[in-house]
């Protein structure tokens, strides 16, 4: 007798990047693919984790987050932004941003509404929309038509994505897997329908501080009549470098932090008690960190382009986060999966296959992604066995 499932896990699939890991570790290969870094944490952020373990902070903390992280994440975001945000009322922090945008998803939506996602978008936005019960509509991102130009999309088609089921727009900027910026102009196009249409704007802004070129990010809760209607959603990972501690938040007006808390209390119960009180401490480093870590990325970016291009990618020049989106065509392959595999088992570097970050794959059968949150070795590696790569004559 055939077990029976639920309708909703045939929708989608497991995560493609994670399986390009799985791959990656199967073949020895370079891992450009999961977006972790494989160089060590802040000494400081690891010294505050492992003194909040001897210090017996073990137990559950308050099921939203505890006080010192919730005062910490307030502090931060009223002195960046110039947004008041009081701990008591409007912050719950999570498992992660990935449980973050689930409990939030969870707590808006309801079966029937209809959801708004700008693709390519990270992988997991499709399945929170299908495990709420939401339809997604989707608006597509352009790649640039000329170097430095930047990913677009069109306002009339972002306009004719709302209707009066829409509940929610989902807004990551900066963007994976694209890098891209969303401009104060941009955002206040989105932020002029969600006040038309009376639409949450959901925003997942984890990297927020890794920005190049002098590229800015404007928080949508920052923008007129936005902050009682915009779920900021972020995390530790990636500006620490502790993507495995599995701390994020959400920042929400009252009556809607309520609902996540309530989905979040059921969901996981709460995060790692003594990786809140180190999150707390990552929060208050010196601005010379934040300026450090931008710049070491851009570092980063420019080297992995580079390489990149020498080998035969057409790559769209990322603004923010640390992914670089390529074209992969001239290498003759009949789509990005078939490309990805060939690069992982054969030249021996994982990638991620374009087509997971769109709803059709063939939107994405000719794109490749790579990240650069590596050590140099790790890039060396990778510029070695790229080498061998040829473009089709």
């Amino acid at each position: 007798m055939r077990a029976r499932t639920s309708e909703k896990a045939s929708r989608f699939t497991e995560s493609v990047i994670r399986e390009m890991t799985r791959l990656s570790n199967q073949h020895g290969a370079v891992n450009l693919s999961q977006g972790f870094p494989d160089f060590p944490a802040p000494e400081a952020v690891k010294a505050a984790a492992c003194d909040a373990v001897r210090a017996d902070i073990n137990q559950y903390a308050i099921t939203w987050g505890a006080k010192p992280l919730r005062d910490a994440i307030a502090a931060d975001a009223t002195r960046r932004y110039g947004v008041p945000v009081d701990p008591q009322t409007q912050i719950t922090v999570c498992c992660g941003s990935t449980e973050a945008m689930i409990s939030t998803m969870l707590g808006v939506v309801d079966p029937g509404d209809e959801v708004v996602i700008f693709e390519p978008f990270y992988e997991n936005y499709g399945p929170d929309a299908i495990l709420s019960g939401a339809t997604p509509k989707f608006v597509p991102l352009r790649e640039p038509a000329t170097p430095g130009a930047d990913w677009t999309f069109d306002p009339r088609e972002l306009a004719a994505a709302f209707s009066n089921k829409t509940r929610a727009i989902i807004i990551n900027t900066p963007n994976n897997p694209t890098g891209k910026v969303f401009t104060r102009d941009e955002l206040t196009e989105i932020a002029r329908l969600c006040q038309k249409w009376d639409v949450m704007a959901v925003t997942d802004e984890i990297y927020e501080h890794i920005l190049y070129d002098g590229a800015k990010h404007v928080p949508m809760a920052s923008l007129d009549g936005m902050a009682d209607r915009t779920i900021t959603i972020n995390s530790i990972s990636k500006t620490f470098s502790v993507t495995g501690w599995r701390v994020g938040w959400t920042i929400g007006p009252p009556d809607v932090t309520s609902a996540i808390r309530k989905v979040h209390d059921f969901l996981t119960v709460g995060a790692a008690a003594p990786l809140q009180a180190a999150a707390a401490a990552a929060l208050t480093l010196p601005e010379s960190y934040f300026v450090d870590l931008a710049a070491n990325y851009q570092r980063r970016r420019d080297r992995l382009m580079q390489i990149l291009e020498q080998s035969g990618f057409v790559c769209y020049e990322p603004r923010g986060a640390y992914y670089i989106m390529t074209d992969v065509s001239a290498f003759g392959f009949p789509d990005d999966v078939a490309f990805a595999r060939y690069l992982v088992t054969d030249i021996g570097v994982a990638s991620v296959p374009g087509s997971s970050f769109y709803r059709d794959p063939k939107s994405g059968r000719t794109k490749v992604r790579f990240c650069f949150c590596k050590k140099d070795e790790t890039l060396s590696a990778a510029e070695e066995r790229l080498s061998r790569l040829r473009v089709k004559a």
